[in-house]
């Protein structure tokens, strides 16, 4: 694939929908930057590894379900975060970029 940081991953929220190329785990973080929680959800919840679980996670802390959110960071394999929700997210899709989009 080729490169994309994270201010070209910003710059893609002026499009109407994610790249059908992206990874799952992308493109839910872009529907949870454009405001869809549910199709974020939708995508997680089907991604089984630990970064799905993470994202997940994230979610539910996001929604305000604390209990849920713990579990699924537990399943993750991470502590419950002490950073704020913009914190994490800009974590996640760093994470995502450097794992799915390795600088050329």
């Amino acid at each position: 694939m080729a490169s994309l940081d994270y201010n070209g991953f910003l710059k893609t929220l002026e499009e109407e929908h994610p790249s059908g190329k992206w990874p799952a785990s992308l493109r839910s973080l872009w529907f949870d930057a454009q405001g869809n929680w549910e199709a974020s959800h939708n995508i997680a919840q089907d991604i089984h590894d630990n970064t799905g679980s993470w994202i997940h996670a994230y979610l539910h802390r996001k929604e305000g379900d604390e209990w849920n959110a713990g579990y699924w960071y537990g399943k993750a394999g991470r502590p419950f975060p002490k950073i704020s929700l913009d914190g994490e997210f800009k974590q996640l899709v760093l994470f995502v970029l450097e794992r799915d989009f390795p600088k050329q």
